[in-house]
């Protein structure tokens, strides 16, 4: 009989602490997509100055990366500055803003805030109606 309540204590703590061991791995906040960093410090990119900057986060190992960086080069004009970060050769820049999947453009204004961003394939026309439309909005 002794044992009977033996066995039924051990259940009965084996199952209190699984209960507290699942309920514990339940809190953890489960990170969701990729993070983009809200603010930069102009002066880590080139032409610090200019009115806007796409900042284009590439990879060598990238396939698709070379794509979006011809598409977003046009955009480069007096106003706009557009500069590739790739992974390796600015290792200090992806880490610093916790960049981890590529290609990853952002659009950034004058004060370094990130406007709006493009994480994967993206077309011409999307990069150039965005950058117009936030241009003109900073305009109004």
């Amino acid at each position: 009989m002794d044992r009977f309540y033996l066995l039924v204590l051990v259940a009965s703590i084996a199952g209190i602490l699984a209960y507290l061991l699942q309920r514990k791995a339940q809190e953890t906040p489960v990170r969701t997509g990729w993070s983009v960093p809200d603010q930069v410090n102009r002066a880590d990119f080139i032409f610090p100055d200019a009115p806007w900057l796409v900042a284009v986060f590439t990879s060598s190992t990238c396939d698709t990366c070379a794509e979006v960086l011809a598409k977003a080069t046009p955009l480069a004009s007096d106003q706009v500055a557009v500069q590739e970060l790739e992974a390796k050769k600015d290792k200090e820049l992806h880490d610093r803003y916790q960049i981890e999947a590529v290609p990853l453009i952002a659009l950034i204004d004058a004060l370094g805030v990130v406007r709006s961003h493009f994480l994967g394939p993206v077309s011409s026309s999307q990069l150039w109606s965005s950058l117009a439309e936030l241009r003109e909005s900073k305009s109004s």
